[in-house]
């Protein structure tokens, strides 16, 4: 895997960012700090975990593939509709680095889906933050990131619950390959984020996407998927998982480096525990609430040392008081 760039520096000025955001101020990084993209990754995790579960209640009616088509047609066609991205002016590179995020997103969520068609979704979760974290130790340039990294991979295979022996070899091998995939989103929403202004490439990869997998879902679902009840779950599913999410994420790597941005990724599988305790009267096992308290450390852990280097690059630019 290749080493991606570190956002180290936010980008002084953003506009508007689709229908998810208003206009962003043009703040330095001592008025922002970390708690701006620990918020957008928060919110992002949320979004995702509630349209995980109205995926679930669509596959049924539409397949595994035929949601995911759905998913990011109508992801594409809002993103398209509310950024209105200029096409002309960019260069090959930026169209490569567009084209493979693209790819990207579709791999990614095609993959996940198969798993969870397979095994559990909390496993299949679990399994797939494996990708993040692998990132956030071989993207790192501290060593206390990998200590992070390691809590966050304790905590990740706690709430597994250990029951990984038991699960569908197929279905665990899709979850590891959407991990891959997720690593490879992190590395491409970054340099998207840096080549495009607002969420212009965001919704030029999610047009990548959409037609890269649309074939994919007509072929397994068919007429399916212009039901009008399949239709308004899709376009659900779509705002929440891939509209709001990404977009959320593609700012956050804006201000946070990707190692730092991966460490935070494993908060999803704690996030869909905590939503089943509270939304679904899931009560947590003594394990699980250690599982997420060691996650939840670790990301905190690591938004406290991306403060602290920020603080540190601060002073060094500033230089001794004359």
């Amino acid at each position: 895997m290749t080493t991606p760039d570190s956002v180290t520096t936010p980008q002084p000025a953003t506009a508007t960012t689709g229908a998810t955001t208003g206009a962003a101020p043009a703040a330095g990084p001592g008025r922002l700090g970390s708690l701006g993209p620990l918020g957008l990754v928060l919110a992002g995790g949320v979004s995702v975990q509630f349209g995980g579960a109205l995926a679930v209640t669509l596959m049924p009616r539409a397949g595994a593939l035929g949601v995911v088509a759905l998913r990011l047609l109508v992801a594409a066609v809002v993103l398209l509709l509310v950024c209105r991205p200029r096409l002309r002016g960019h260069s090959r590179t930026d169209w490569g680095t567009v084209v493979v995020f693209g790819i990207t997103m579709a791999a990614m969520n095609g993959l996940f889906y198969q798993a969870v068609a397979r095994i559990p979704l909390g496993p299949a979760v679990t399994l797939e933050v494996l990708g993040p974290l692998a990132l956030s130790v071989l993207a790192s340039r501290r060593a206390i990131n990998v200590v992070w990294a390691a809590l966050a991979l304790a905590g990740v295979f706690l709430l597994g619950g250990g029951g990984f022996d038991g699960l569908d070899p197929v279905g665990a091998a899709f979850a590891l390959g959407a991990g891959a995939m997720w690593a490879a989103y992190i590395v491409f929403s970054a340099r998207t984020g840096r080549r495009f202004p607002q969420a212009d490439g965001l919704a030029l990869a999610m047009a990548v996407g959409a037609v890269l997998f649309l074939p994919l879902g007509i072929a397994e679902s068919g007429a399916k998927l212009a039901d009008p009840v399949t239709l308004g779950l899709g376009a659900a599913v779509a705002l929440l998982s891939s509209v709001l999410p990404y977009t959320l994420e593609l700012l956050a790597l804006r201000r946070l480096p990707a190692s730092t941005f991966a460490i935070l990724m494993s908060l999803e599988p704690a996030i869909a525990a905590t939503a089943g305790f509270l939304l679904l009267d899931q009560a947590l096992t003594a394990p699980e609430a250690a599982a997420i308290a060691l996650v939840i450390a670790a990301s905190m852990g690591a938004v406290r040392t991306q403060v602290s280097r920020g603080k540190t690059k601060g002073l060094d630019a500033a230089g001794p008081e004359s």
